[in-house]
């Protein structure tokens, strides 16, 4: 490939780039309904392969799909706007319920560090934080209008998906194919490892944790046991999130019997326990080769940059970074630059 061909992949790669973050406001639907399509996919092939036309499986899998999804949302979403809002009203009189509890048990070491108006402060930001949530929660009726766009671009993505696929590999440059092939074999491993079993994990431990903290009878316990589940995408934040909230608002509540929060100490124990140990490897495992910072980083990334959508486009775009820096290196190791071949002029080692 000549420079001038690189150069003009590479302007037309950021030119791709600029174009996404000007668009950004009305990828929702799109980057969505590529991701059920990427989900769904492996479940058409497995119908198509037992003679299900693969057009009336993509149907019937997206229609099971978008089904569970409203219905979810229908069963739910009233219970979850409820909690948002009394946790919302809550909050400044759980951060003054730590203040007035655990300064003076402290003692003059952290005196006056969160004085009565700055924990106001702080609880009433919370406070209206989440009390956006609730509006952004009304609004999640605007959100159905998705189930007007996604579905189509899933259908048309999922059942011409193979199609797509034959296309963009026949666009492929024959000398470089057998490379890129393989790369992108690397990044589908990678993303079906990580993507697949994650959101797998993500909805057991949803189900856990919300189903524990409601028979524990914690306040807004459905609450946050599914914002838990779904904030573990994000390696130990999901957790950490979780079991701070959840001991926070048990504390308050339960005070001063302790047994209550031991036992929800226990259920984020016994939660934490299954996920390392059993859940994740088990589902994830070590093929995915993401680390845990890289992924973090990639999300907040694309977040502060593409909002929702960046949280869907950053695992992938992480994934296929992180094929090709291996890539790279790989062949930087097998170069004589790295090896300093002496038949090819490379640098002497010394006597």
């Amino acid at each position: 490939m000549t420079t001038g061909n690189k150069l003009g992949l590479a302007a037309l790669g950021a030119a791709l780039v600029v174009l996404l973050y000007l668009l950004r406001g009305m990828l929702l639907p799109f980057v969505a309904g590529m991701a059920i399509a990427y989900l769904l996919d492996p479940l058409v092939n497995w119908l198509e392969a037992k003679g299900i036309r693969r057009s009336f499986g993509s149907a019937l899998l997206l229609v099971v799909f978008f089904g569970g999804f409203v219905l979810a949302l229908v069963l739910i979403v009233p219970t979850i706007q409820n909690q948002i809002a009394g946790l919302a009203g809550g909050l400044p009189t759980i951060v003054g319920w730590f203040r007035d509890k655990l300064l003076p048990l402290l003692g003059p070491l952290f005196q006056g560090a969160l004085p009565g108006s700055l924990s106001k402060e702080a609880g009433a930001w919370i406070a209206s934080a989440l009390g956006g949530l609730v509006g952004s929660g009304l609004a999640l009726v605007n959100l159905i209008s998705l189930l007007l766009v996604t579905p189509v671009v899933a259908f048309y993505l999922l059942r011409d998906w193979n199609q797509v696929v034959d296309r963009i590999d026949g666009w492929l440059p024959r000398g470089q194919a057998p490379v890129i092939r393989a790369n992108m074999r690397e990044i589908d491993n990678v993303l079906a490892g990580f993507v697949h079993g994650q959101v797998i994990v993500c909805a057991i431990l949803a189900a856990y944790y919300g189903l524990a903290l409601t028979l524990l009878k914690v306040h807004y316990g459905l609450l946050i046991g599914i914002l838990t589940g779904v904030f573990a995408f994000v390696p130990f934040i999901g957790t950490f999130f979780g079991f701070v909230t959840a001991t926070a608002v048990a504390t308050v509540q339960f005070w001063p019997n302790y047994l209550s929060v031991v036992l929800v100490v226990a259920a984020f124990a016994v939660g934490s326990f299954f996920e390392g140990n059993i859940l994740s490897p088990k589902l994830v495992g070590d093929r995915v080769r993401l680390h845990p910072v890289w992924v973090i980083f990639a999300l907040l990334a694309f977040a502060a940059l593409f909002g929702f959508v960046g949280v869907l486009l950053a695992v992938p775009v992480a994934a296929v970074i992180g094929v090709l820096t291996r890539f790279t290196i790989g062949r930087y190791l097998e170069s004589d630059l790295y090896r300093g071949d002496r038949q090819h002029g490379g640098p002497r080692e010394p006597h």
